[in-house]
């Protein structure tokens, strides 16, 4: 339970401490001179910025390959840093974020740092490359510390250099980075937050304060209006802890909407696993990150109005700890969901999708033209897949396709997965509709298939990010720890998402 001293910890740091952004023509002056980026090509000549030749970087170990990196003192006093760009690189936002990643880290107790566009014509256009920069840049120096401080010094500015004559789509560019990079630093706030500071009373204080100045209506849902709504999935894994649950609907509403998306977040604040007790083992250490689902759709929305969202946009975020206790969920408990359907709980650790089902039932209702689900779902798919890519599955190719091409677009790639339904067979209860487990195999498609059980036919598409979700040490512009994977894919997701066509088969339809 929360206590005084837990409630005096922030939870959103980086939230409440933006770092300037700006655009000029020139290189700050030398009082606010920290750190400034050069580029150098893989065999070709040095800079003359840098004051070494070739060799004399040779020398020190430095070839310019991509993302080698080397720090220069300046006689004006302004460190520099050689930022190799590889050879023959095509130049594209995932390189450029990288390298200014790489920039960023180079110099890590520097709390100013500069990057000039470059002279020459590039593939980007002058302002998606001062986006990548800054993108890159506020990505790599965040940090989340509970305490006095670590040893490096937050970072305070970026300047990025740029002539006059594409200062205004430079600026926009350095917007656009800015919001992104900000939303993607919440959910990493978030879902590094230890549990005893965020619980599910506590996130749904943070959606009330910051949803309104972003365009978010949010609304949020007691354990009392949740028993009279039916959500016995929430309910059950609530059963066993101190902490009250919370359902969280967020709602972004533009003018004149071209189609209308929710997005499901499980929201476990902390998981134990409940009577299926977890072993006691890193992995139950990282347990605070299980509702990174949850932090990814929340911090996603904050950043739609101020890119001009055009798509309706719905989230729910299911939020409860998952404890063991005299009261908690039992196995062979049978829970009634929000749709109906039995569930027969075989494994009080597999608590994740009874959340999302009530959820995802809920926005069936509404009538919305598709639903992505984003959790934290199953080990199998770590197995799978390691850290380096999310699993999807849905019953619309159309849409699971948006989300693979979004996130390939962002740099938070994900990878399809079968929905092969003669394995649903292996949720079939004696007592029930369903279990809530399948068998010791497949586990990730047996999920999806629990989950495809609540969407009442709608376009639905299933993220699971448990692998992407924790990272065990940091690369360029990805933390070490709670990643907050998945925010700004579901950022591009909803300003490029076209509505699918109805499932085949299926009676329902989208919004009139």
């Amino acid at each position: 339970m929360s206590t005084p001293a837990t409630l005096a910890i922030d939870p959103i740091p980086s939230w409440r401490r933006p770092v300037s952004v700006t655009v000029a023509p020139d290189l700050p002056p030398l009082a606010e001179a920290g750190a400034t980026a050069v580029p150098v090509a893989e065999g070709a000549d040095a800079p003359a910025a840098l004051g070494f030749d070739r060799a004399a970087l040779a020398a020190a170990g430095f070839e310019g390959k991509r993302g080698q990196t080397l720090v220069v003192p300046s006689a004006e006093g302004r460190a520099l840093v050689a930022v190799g760009i590889g050879a023959g690189q095509t130049v594209d936002a995932s390189l450029v974020r990288d390298l200014a990643a790489s920039f960023a880290l180079a110099v890590p107790h520097q709390r100013h740092l500069a990057v000039s566009l470059p002279s020459t014509e590039t593939a980007l256009s002058p302002g998606d490359f001062a986006e990548a920069v800054t993108e890159g840049v506020l990505l790599a120096r965040w940090r989340f510390h509970v305490g006095k401080g670590g040893d490096e010094p937050l970072l305070e500015s970026l300047v990025v250099v740029a002539p006059d004559a594409v200062a205004d789509e430079v600026r926009e560019g350095v917007r656009r980075g800015q919001v992104l990079a900000r939303a993607s630093n919440l959910g990493r706030d978030l879902a590094n937050c230890p549990a005893a500071i965020l619980t599910a009373t506590r996130i749904a204080h943070v959606a009330e304060e910051i949803g309104p100045g972003v365009g978010l209506e949010v609304e949020v849902f007691d354990k009392a209006q949740l028993v009279e709504m039916g959500c016995g999935g929430l309910l059950g894994v609530n059963l066993g802890s101190v902490e009250e649950p919370r359902m969280i609907r967020l709602r972004y509403v533009p003018a004149e909407p071209k189609g209308h998306l929710a997005l499901v977040g499980k929201g476990i604040m902390y998981d134990s696993g409940g009577i299926s007790l977890k072993p006691s083992d890193e992995s139950h250490a990282q347990m605070k990150n299980d509702m990174t689902g949850a932090a990814t759709v929340l911090a996603s929305m904050t950043a739609l109005e101020a890119l001009g969202c055009t798509t309706e946009v719905t989230g729910y975020l299911m939020c409860t700890d998952n404890m063991p206790s005299g009261s908690a969920l039992k196995l062979g408990d049978v829970l009634t969901m929000r749709n109906g359907l039995t569930v027969e709980v075989l494994n009080t650790d597999a608590e994740g999708r009874l959340v999302m089902a009530d959820a995802l039932a809920l926005a069936a209702e509404q009538g919305v033209d598709a639903i992505v689900d984003i959790a934290t779902l199953t080990g199998a798919c770590l197995r799978t897949f390691g850290v380096d890519l999310a699993g999807v599955m849905g019953n619309s190719q159309e849409l699971v396709d948006q989300v693979t091409h979004a996130g390939t677009t962002v740099d938070e790639p994900v990878w399809q997965l079968p929905l092969h339904r003669p394995y649903r067979k292996q949720l079939d209860s004696a007592v029930a509709d369903l279990t809530n487990m399948g068998g010791p195999n497949a586990g990730s498609i047996t999920a999806a298939l629990f989950l495809e059980e609540f969407v009442d036919g709608r376009p639905w598409a299933h993220i699971d990010i448990a692998g992407t979700a924790q990272l065990p040490a940091a690369s360029t512009w990805h933390n070490k720890g709670a990643t907050g994977f998945g925010s700004r894919l579901l950022v591009e997701l909803a300003l490029r998402f076209t509505p699918p066509p109805a499932v085949e088969g299926s009676s329902a339809g989208g919004n009139a």
